[in-house]
């Protein structure tokens, strides 16, 4: 397995784990109005796991804790991609 391809399955699992759980809830409500907007269920996970990737980038790059507030805002304004602030 390609370095890249195990990251995309890290965040997949942990979009996948957020489901389960319905932890943050905005991850099951993205990916049912992305459905809704025509995308796949791969693709709308695959863009939601962008949002992952972005916040676990944040988080290292800046050494900082989780910020769910700018999760969520990223989750909101998918299909765009997502911020770093």
């Amino acid at each position: 397995m390609k370095p890249n391809d195990a990251l995309k399955q890290q965040f997949l699992e942990i979009l996948n784990n957020q489901l389960k759980n319905d932890d943050p809830p905005e991850v099951k409500q993205t990916l049912g109005r992305l459905k809704k907007e025509g995308y796949s269920d791969e693709d709308a996970r695959l863009l939601i796991a962008q949002c992952v990737a972005n916040e676990i980038f944040n988080v290292m790059r800046n050494n900082e804790p989780y910020n769910n507030e700018r999760y969520v805002k990223n989750l909101h304004r998918l299909p765009a991609f997502p911020s770093e602030d």
